[in-house]
């Protein structure tokens, strides 16, 4: 690759990237659970050395931490179940909640623009119309999509045994790719993406309990109706940088609507999520996750709407670690530092249009720091 020229090896770089988003795109279905699997694998694997430290038999060792996995995945499906049947249960009031809103809506429009409540009327029965065609498509869809997630979640347990049983395998297949020489380099990325994946994952767990609590907690003490489902959900969103709190804070509201037909009730809970989120960002999501490596705000964001658009809601979830574990890679490869770089937040002190220095690789350094969602 050295003696091609610069023109060449971007051009080859950039072809890379191409083809590994088409791979990405048209393999989704196959490609996204074992990803999933592999890193749900690496924040196991502490149980998994455990267990083995004291002589549990291996296929053991593997099977108890992923009921471990499926436990938690059914208590938080049982609590969905209970508050969407806690919701069902208060389905007359709110019908009525929100045919009282959209009385005042109907009002407020009249009240600015002239147009009478019966022609709003007649234009939202004519859309409806289309909506409800559109919908019946959107089921069809949504049905397929169910029977996906039904495939994924379906064969998560299978991979994650297998990846943890076959784990040696797929080290020495790591390592037979590169020089004797380039090992100890190997060894080092492996350490720290294991760590950094490990840290993260266990850190969203951690974070989704204490925002559920406080969130939940402090919207029931102000007497929201459905405070621990808002909690839930927005703590579940909050994971997608960025995206996710925006979701969050609009089901919030909207939950918020159909259960009060009094505006304090949303004022609270946009205060309430606006407080929480703002400790959660800059005191103890930082401390919980700890110092591994900083994605800068761009590449996060970009890695979210790549990651979505390459694989939904899961591409989404799984775009910044696979961003940092990128980070990684590049980091320690001499042709693709320029890329580490690149998603890295560590900044020059100078500019490098006035300092050579700052233009060569090897005077590039990076530094741990906190792997950024917000």
């Amino acid at each position: 690759m050295k003696e091609l020229p610069l023109t060449v090896k971007r051009s080859i770089e950039l072809l890379g990237i191409v083809l590994v988003a088409t791979i990405l795109i048209l393999g989704r279905d196959i490609i996204m659970p074992v990803i999933m699997a592999f890193f749900i694998s690496i924040m196991l694997l502490p149980i998994y050395r455990f267990l083995r430290k004291y002589k549990v038999p291996e296929s053991i060792s593997i099977i108890l931490p992923i009921l471990f996995v499926l436990i938690f995945i059914a208590g938080i499906v049982w609590f969905f179940s209970a508050q969407i049947g806690i919701l069902v249960d208060d389905f007359p009031q709110i019908k009525q909640n929100v045919a009282n809103h959209l009385q005042s809506l109907k009002q407020w429009i009249k009240e600015i623009s002239g147009v009478e409540i019966t022609k709003q009327e007649a234009f939202l029965k004519e859309k409806s119309d289309d909506l409800l065609a559109v919908g019946g498509r959107a089921a069809s869809g949504a049905a397929v999509t169910l029977s996906g997630v039904f495939v994924f979640v379906g064969l998560l347990p299978i991979y994650i045994y297998l990846i943890l049983f076959y784990k040696d395998i797929l080290l020495r297949f790591t390592f037979m790719w590169f020089k004797p020489a380039d090992h100890p380099k190997v060894k080092e990325a492996v350490f720290e993406t294991e760590s950094i994946i490990k840290s993260y994952l266990v850190g969203l767990l951690i974070q989704i309990t204490y925002m559920t609590v406080l969130l939940g907690g402090l919207l029931m003490l102000f007497g929201i109706k459905h405070a621990l489902l808002i909690g839930v959900i927005f703590a579940i969103l909050n994971l997608i940088p960025y995206v996710g709190a925006l979701i969050g804070n609009v089901i919030g509201v909207l939950l918020t609507l159909t259960s009060s037909t009094e505006l304090w009730p949303v004022l609270t809970v946009l205060g309430v999520i606006a407080a929480v989120q703002f400790l959660d960002n800059n005191i103890l999501m930082p401390r919980i996750v700890g110092s591994k490596v900083k994605i800068n705000a761009l590449f996060s964001i970009l890695g979210v709407l790549i990651g979505g658009a390459i694989a939904g809601v899961s591409g989404m979830f799984l775009s910044l670690p696979i961003i940092a574990v990128l980070k990684i890679i590049f980091d320690r490869t001499e042709s693709f530092k320029q890329w580490g770089v690149l998603l890295g937040d560590e900044r020059p002190s100078k500019s490098p249009m006035s300092f050579p220095k700052f233009r060569k690789k090897s005077l590039v350094h990076t530094k741990s720091g906190v792997i950024d969602k917000e």
